[in-house]
């Protein structure tokens, strides 16, 4: 399903193009950007451009995070809040639903979880140790609110984030904050992913779009960019254009580094 056909950006403001983001070669000379397939790659070196955009369009959308900042007041995205004033958007459907991931948010993420198990395991020691004495039934009800909590975690992520590997916490995060039917805005989800890892990443991906999901992703990844029928933009000396999968320098490089890596090493 794609749910954001297209990205128009309106004229800029003379006042703003001094500014970051609007100093940056691709936002100077941003095109339209057609989505034309249930999942989109932006690629390119860094500094292209592409989490700029990315992070914008996750601003116009006003895409929830997976993180504890919003878009709207992440104070990081200021910037990039006033580019994404400019933005005009399609939609075939518009969705609320999806998400906006970056990788540094994953790890944030992860950590908020485990405070948050830390608190409510401390809230239960206080209650125990207030209640020694009451009724049972008086401290079932004051450990009722904490224990939910704990039990709901434990329901939607199976053991605590914390104590997965990168790889498998990020899995696991993923599928459960899924929901059908949204718009999933992701920048560079490699970084928490072992190759293994990346083949599940597409797998889970795979289903998600079979349940009319729209992605959006940000990589540097061969693996993950040679997703089936995906649409490719590369981010490439401020100029924004559809590519084929061979076609990417990443894939190349990688393709003869591995075939042949003391061709490159002898150089070190």
């Amino acid at each position: 399903m794609i749910h954001l056909q297209s990205l128009t950006p309106r004229p800029f403001l003379e006042s703003d193009t001094d500014e970051f983001p609007f100093t940056v070669p691709v936002i100077r000379a941003l095109p339209e950007i057609k989505f034309t397939a249930p999942v989109t790659f932006f690629v390119g070196e860094n500094g292209s451009g592409k989490s700029t955009v990315m992070e914008a369009l996750a601003c116009a959308v006003e895409s929830i995070t997976v993180g504890s900042e919003s878009v709207k007041t992440d104070k990081t995205l200021a910037p990039i809040r006033k580019l994404a004033k400019y933005f005009k958007l399609a939609w075939t459907k518009r969705t609320r639903k999806g998400f906006f991931m970056r990788a540094e948010d994953f790890f944030g993420y992860a950590r908020s979880m485990r405070e948050t198990r830390e608190e409510l395991e401390e809230e239960l020691s206080n209650v125990d140790r207030d209640y020694k004495g009451r009724s049972k039934l008086a401290q079932d009800l004051a450990r009722s609110a904490y224990s939910g909590q704990l039990a709901a975690m434990k329901h939607r992520y199976g053991k605590d984030l914390d104590n997965f590997s990168h790889g498998e916490a990020f899995l696991t995060l993923f599928q459960a904050r899924f929901v059908p039917g949204g718009l999933y805005l992701l920048d560079e989800p490699e970084a928490a992913l072992s190759p293994t890892r990346q083949l599940s990443f597409l797998s889970a991906l795979k289903q998600m779009i079979e349940q009319e999901s729209q992605f959006i992703i940000a990589t540097h990844s061969p693996i993950i960019l040679a997703f089936p029928d995906a649409q490719i933009l590369q981010f490439q000396d401020g100029v924004i254009r559809e590519v084929k999968y061979n076609e990417l320098e990443h894939v190349n490089l990688t393709r003869d580094f591995l075939a042949n890596p003391a061709a490159f090493l002898r150089h070190l």
